[in-house]
């Protein structure tokens, strides 16, 4: 079964680390990537800009709006994905607790199986 595990970040809690500790997350996300390749139950993963980069588009009577930053205002703001094929939800748990964000307060890997997919 495929999981999405989303990475929701806060600026607030990523700024109060050490220059070590920021280099620690990265470099235990690129572990959990190595193991998840090798293990062949990697698929896919996406990082995106932060909320002040983004837009959101709304039609009104047929026209659409555009207005800058994100569709909701939060301290958390969804910084990336991985989509992972797991056998079991234990699997998947197990998967998601290599990610460093799982490890620091303030932030988390919410899990969540994938119900549809097209042409992945």
């Amino acid at each position: 079964m495929k999981y999405l595990l989303v990475l929701n970040i806060n600026p607030d809690v990523l700024a109060a680390l050490t220059e070590e500790e920021q280099q620690a997350i990265g470099a235990g996300h690129q572990k959990f990537l190595e193991t998840t390749k090798a293990s062949g139950e990697f698929h896919s993963t996406v990082a995106l800009a932060e909320p002040a980069k983004s837009v959101v588009v709304k039609v009104r009577d047929g026209m659409p709006a555009v207005t800058d930053g994100p569709f909701v205002e939060s301290k958390e703001f969804l910084g990336g994905y991985y989509l992972i094929e797991a056998a079991t939800p234990e699997r998947m748990h197990e998967l998601a607790a290599m990610i460093p964000d799982a490890g620091i307060e303030g932030l988390g890997v919410e899990v969540r199986p994938v119900v549809f997919s097209d042409g992945l």
